[in-house]
């Protein structure tokens, strides 16, 4: 196949695939800012205006999620698009072969996927952040409860005693919380004094609690800040309370490296880290399954079928890889293991589907 009938076919897919994200960019979008606002149309402080920046900081976190469903879809709607129009037809008859006119859908799967996790990923990672710690700020002091599975609770031990931490909103990737409760136990395990905070941050040695109150003894004390002492090291809190989302790809093996030198598994971690690297091969695939499906030239009324085979086919991968993935994080099978597998199956299963298909 010659250079110009390649580039032909992958700036056809490259031009698809953005369509098909700007457009479920601009869904997504909408859906989120609307389910946004009528949570917080009622908060002291709300404008429409941090309801578009929340909504607008979020995108590229929820795009990220959505990225190898735009790959099937723009992988089947490039080769059906090219069969209905008869290029494909036209191309076989030349002599090319299936795997010529695939290649740079696969390339263009593979750059998709480059692209996601080396520039959207951070940006969703930061972004996410960012918008979190507005819509904290925007519900902060609203109610000084916080709910048991709003977040996770963490319990530390001192020598005077052991303190159990909860708050609404996990920041900064776990080094800041807002609205936290610190219940300080004796002991016995007796609680002996609850602080409420509007900001927590995890210093050296100690929690730095601003916007206090005290509760001891049936008595409140207010103070603009206190101390909470801790032997938390910052690598474990981030192991525990972190999404492993919210850091970016480059921090990652740092990150690991750094929790597994103080004995943590960093079994998130290593899965996130480990399902990025499989992203890009993980939109082959889908380019491959796209392919199984939307490649034979479609006689009347059989194209629905096809391609209603091919999501569900894609769907099944998704949810197969986010199964295996819960059983990685969860340290039943190893995090490698757990992000390739689908990956290298789907890859099988459509190579082999082809080499019948194509080859006999």
């Amino acid at each position: 196949m010659g250079w110009t009938l390649g580039r032909y076919f992958f700036f056809r897919y490259v031009t698809i695939t953005i369509w098909f994200f700007l457009g479920l960019l601009a869904l997504v979008f909408l859906i989120d800012f609307t389910e946004l606002s009528g949570r917080t149309t009622g908060l002291p402080g709300f404008t429409y205006g941090t309801a578009v920046a929340i909504s607008g900081l979020r995108m590229p976190m929820i795009m990220l999620q959505t990225v190898p469903f735009v790959g099937l879809f723009s992988a089947m709607a490039t080769l059906v698009s090219l069969n209905r129009r008869y290029e494909l037809v036209i191309a076989r008859s030349a002599g090319v072969s299936a795997w010529q006119f695939l290649l740079p859908c696969c390339i263009g799967a593979l750059l998709f996927g480059f692209v996601s996790v080396g520039l959207i990923n951070p940006l969703a990672a930061h972004a996410f952040s960012l918008s979190e710690q507005i819509e904290t700020q925007l519900r902060s002091g609203k109610s000084n409860t916080v709910s048991a599975d709003a977040a996770p609770w963490i319990r530390q031990k001192t020598s005077s005693g052991d303190t159990i931490i909860g708050a609404r909103a996990i920041l900064n990737q776990g080094l800041e919380m807002a609205d936290a409760v610190f219940f300080v136990l004796d002991q016995q395990g007796n609680i002996v004094e609850r602080k409420d905070a509007a900001r927590a941050y995890l210093r050296d040695g100690y929690w730095e609690l601003q916007d206090v109150k005290t509760f001891r003894n049936g008595t409140i004390q207010p103070a603009a800040s206190d101390r909470v002492p801790t032997n938390l090291k910052p690598e474990f809190v981030q192991e525990r309370l972190a999404r492993p989302e919210t850091i970016p790809f480059y921090d990652l093996p740092g990150k690991i490296e750094v929790a597994r030198s103080f004995g943590l598994k960093a079994n998130a971690f290593a899965m996130q880290f480990d399902s990025l690297v499989a992203l890009p091969f993980l939109l082959v695939a889908m380019t491959l399954i796209a392919a199984t499906v939307s490649m034979r030239f479609a006689r009347m009324g059989q194209s629905a079928t096809m391609i209603l085979g091919g999501v569900v086919a894609g769907f099944l991968l998704y949810v197969v890889s986010v199964l295996v993935k819960a059983f990685g994080v969860a340290g039943f099978v190893p995090t490698a293991i757990a992000a390739w597998v689908p990956v290298v199956v789907a890859m099988f299963f459509g190579v082999t589907f082809l080499l019948y298909k194509e080859d006999g």
